[in-house]
């Protein structure tokens, strides 16, 4: 008999551990991430990035969504602060900020949770990203990915496509369209 109450209280206990690193209702996501990829057709050629953040996120509803579609919704923000673009002539050290992170958090099936991503922000650098145009750009990127949940800890991996352009602040405007491969280290936690 006891053998089985300590069996029903250890499924409880990991239970509880298991639902806390979990997008929960009300909960919080928090990452430290590293990405990078070449340059793809559409922009500057012959360009690489690497980049290295800081995730804080807000789970802002329950699962709702038919079928395989149901999930969450989540907003989160972004703190760049090694942000590297590799071009011909010169490599572009920098930094960014992306306050616009929408993103769309899958039931999870099993341990593993996919997502979708659109985000915005802004990067600065010490050159002129692509050269001959600007050292301010607006970095736009969409994302699809997965997290891989452990009892304690949340592993993501993800593609994600990031336009870095000025928008127009300078001419000429032909910024870098990149393919960047992005993995995370991180924890959901409740409210």
């Amino acid at each position: 008999m006891d053998k089985r109450l300590i069996a029903v209280a250890l499924l409880l206990v990991s239970s509880v551990a298991w639902a806390q690193n979990r997008p929960e209702d009300g909960g919080h996501e928090i990452q430290v991430w590293t990405g990078g990829g070449p340059s793809v057709p559409g922009g500057t050629s012959d360009t690489s990035v690497w980049n290295v953040g800081l995730r804080y996120g807000w789970i802002l509803t329950q699962p709702h969504g038919p079928g395989f579609l149901k999930g969450r919704f989540e907003y989160a923000v972004d703190l760049v602060p090694v942000f590297m673009v590799f071009q011909r002539y010169n490599t572009a050290y920098g930094a960014g900020f992306s306050p616009l992170g929408l993103k769309w958090d899958f039931a999870a099936r099993g341990r593993i949770e996919p997502y979708l991503e659109l985000g915005g922000g802004t990067l600065f650098t010490n050159h002129q990203v692509p050269i001959g145009t600007s050292s301010v750009n607006f970095t736009p990127s969409a994302a699809l990915g997965m997290h891989l949940l452990d009892d304690k800890y949340a592993f993501s991996v993800e593609l994600r496509y990031l336009h870095i352009s000025n928008a127009g602040l300078s001419s000429p405007n032909p910024g870098i369209n990149t393919l960047e491969v992005r993995v995370g280290w991180g924890k959901f936690f409740g409210k």
